[in-house]
């Protein structure tokens, strides 16, 4: 292949591992391939994906419990989601006009205020989770003219890697200091006495709050902590006291994840101001997100001419009409296959089982969190020397105190994707849990398989399993 030349369709679809590997270094990133490859990943392309799995090239058949890390509720290429847009393609529909009014955005408004509690019903349509939160935080400096100046999160949430979004994540995601939005102060994650801190620490002189906004997750999925339920209806009332836009980031957690609809209508009468989604809202195949606010925040902040469209022309793509198209049927399946009921009772077998390996790995295992389709395992063990090499002098991945428990995760996931093709992965903030976040519409056998192959893998001892990945990542640099 002639390096100056345009690489076709065609060509990219006969590409080798090799040469995807070497375009990545020279055109994409090349720390990315040594990070994936060194993990035990990216040796294989994927040759097709159909629900719960993942069908290589060279003939393997994958279980895929990362679940997309959130994208995937419906699974690969469901077939209803492929056939609503092709259905739209084939009709030749028109994608996105901002003086022309869309049948799918006005569809797909009214849907989600079907779907959510109380007065959350005016939408906004953007790409990524990151700009629905950004657009929330928007909406709520907006919502009060721009007088208040504070906005509060907590020290664990994960909201995104923009400028804006980044700096409201907290933990170790945001290890690099980016600029970002003026006002941030932070609370402890589900301490109400925390949050009443941070709220009057940020008065101004008279004693009036300058706090316009709250945002928290529920349910953070990177940590695998949830939030009480006298912790968040003690948010609710003091936001409401103080006339704080309370904003809950439901982006990962939302269509059943967890075993309710959205994490918070678990809750009965719960209702933030604004609440975000994106992931699964675009059924596996659409990059659509959306805030969703009550509609007298809303109108306060845009509903008049002059502010209309202060938020709307922010993203050329907002409301793009095959993603909306996409999003309509992805909010049908998950209402009428009752994704909530599917998530409590994969948690039906999931729990227990998890709980059961917990016990009989006491040394391996220290903690188990999680609710419905979504828990982490927090795996521990391993030689003292690891923690020897992160005392060292020097900079790099040795001196992360979780170096660990890292590796200690790495050489589970490794084990499981090698001997027993089921994927996995562990996040990078908190305390790096394994995550074990399947489809909602994977089997309850392969749940059952799951834990089988998870048994197995920590059966052969924690020593044994760091020696083989080690040796193994060692002789793949030679």
């Amino acid at each position: 292949m002639d390096e100056h030349s345009l690489i076709t369709l065609d060509q990219a679809e006969k590409l080798e591992v090799g040469e995807v590997h070497d375009l990545y270094r020279r055109y994409v990133s090349r720390s990315q391939v040594r990070l994936m490859t060194s993990f035990g990943f990216g040796h294989e392309l994927a040759d097709r994906a159909e629900g719960a799995y993942i069908h290589t090239r060279d003939g393997r058949k994958i279980l895929d419990f990362t679940g997309g890390v959130g994208v995937l509720n419906h699974g690969h290429n469901h077939p209803r989601i492929l056939a609503a847009r092709q259905r739209f393609q084939e009709a030749g529909r028109m994608e996105v006009h901002k003086t022309f009014f869309s049948p799918y955005l006005a569809a797909l408004g009214h849907n989600l205020a079907q779907v959510l509690p109380g007065d959350l019903r005016m939408s906004f349509l953007p790409n990524s989770g990151a700009e629905a939160v950004e657009g929330a935080v928007k909406l709520a400096h907006k919502y009060h003219r721009g007088r208040r100046t504070r906005i509060l999160r907590s020290d664990i949430g994960f909201h995104g890697k923009l400028l804006g979004s980044g700096g409201l994540t907290g933990g170790a995601q945001s290890h690099f200091p980016f600029p970002t939005i003026p006002g941030i102060s932070t609370f402890t994650y589900g301490d109400l006495d925390s949050v009443r801190e941070a709220v009057d620490a940020a008065r101004r002189p008279d004693g009036r709050c300058d706090v316009y906004a709250l945002l928290i997750e529920p349910f953070s999925a990177s940590t695998m902590n949830r939030c009480s339920e006298e912790f968040l209806r003690g948010l609710r009332e003091l936001c409401s006291a103080e006339d704080i836009v309370l904003v809950f980031d439901e982006i990962y957690t939302g269509w059943g994840k967890t075993g309710s609809m959205f994490s918070f209508m678990s809750l009965p009468g719960l209702i933030p101001d604004i609440v975000t989604t994106s992931k699964s809202f675009g059924g596996g195949k659409s990059s659509i997100s959306a805030f969703v606010a009550r509609e007298r925040v809303f109108d306060k902040a845009y509903g008049n001419m002059t502010d209309a469209l202060l938020q709307s022309t922010s993203t050329t793509y907002y409301g793009f009409g095959e993603e909306t198209a996409t999003a309509l049927e992805a909010v049908a399946i998950a209402v009428e296959d009752d994704y909530p009921g599917r998530a409590r009772a994969i948690e039906r077998v999931l729990r227990p089982g998890l709980d059961r390996i917990r016990k009989t790995y006491p040394d391996q295992v220290a903690e188990v969190r999680g609710a419905g389709a979504l828990f982490g395992v927090f795996l521990t063990g391993g030689p003292a020397a690891l923690d020897v090499l992160a005392k060292l002098p020097g900079s790099g991945p040795a001196k992360d105190p979780l170096l660990r428990t890292k590796v200690v995760t790495a050489a589970v996931i490794d084990r499981l994707y090698r001997k027993h093709g089921i994927y996995a992965y562990y996040t990078l903030n908190g305390r790096s849990p394994l995550v074990v976040s399947p489809p909602l519409v994977t089997e309850l056998a392969d749940v059952e398989r799951f834990l089988e192959a998870l048994d197995a893998t920590l059966a052969e001892g924690m020593t044994r399993l760091l020696t083989r990945f080690v040796r193994e990542r060692v002789s793949s640099l030679w």
